[in-house]
């Protein structure tokens, strides 16, 4: 399996911004994703990246969060700006070996349920 290791995350006032990494051991063959959970929350999809380039983003993250990926490190990003209270939760990095498009119809890159492999999270305080 896949190691993932999440870092970047931090205490910062609202409007501001954050870097997330998620460094893996390897990048398989794999749609990524970004996920969030807050105390009494379930474990929400924040944005995704699948093989061809193509993105996802939650209605509530889009125009401010933007994920990327960097090829010869093995790390995924999740660049936050204008961070919001609401932001405020643990931040993790996943990896969908099926590899499917995020245009595809019949795919749900920001559920929870396509994933099974999970880093430790990175906290991230927006007050």
């Amino acid at each position: 399996d896949v190691q993932l290791v999440e870092s970047g995350g931090g205490s910062v006032q609202v409007g501001e911004s954050l870097r997330l990494s998620c460094a893996a051991t390897a990048f398989t063959y794999s749609t990524l994703a970004w996920f969030r959970q807050s105390p009494g929350k379930e474990r929400e999809g924040v944005a995704a990246l699948d093989v061809g380039g193509g993105t996802s983003y939650a209605d509530s993250v889009k125009g401010r969060f933007t994920i990327s990926k960097d090829h010869a490190t093995y790390t995924l990003y999740l660049n936050m700006t204008d961070l919001k209270p609401e932001d405020t939760a643990i931040y993790y990095c996943a990896p969908d070996p099926s590899a499917t498009l995020v245009s595809n119809v019949r795919y749900s890159p920001l559920s929870s349920d396509e994933y099974s492999d999970w880093g430790q999270g990175t906290q991230v305080t927006v007050s």
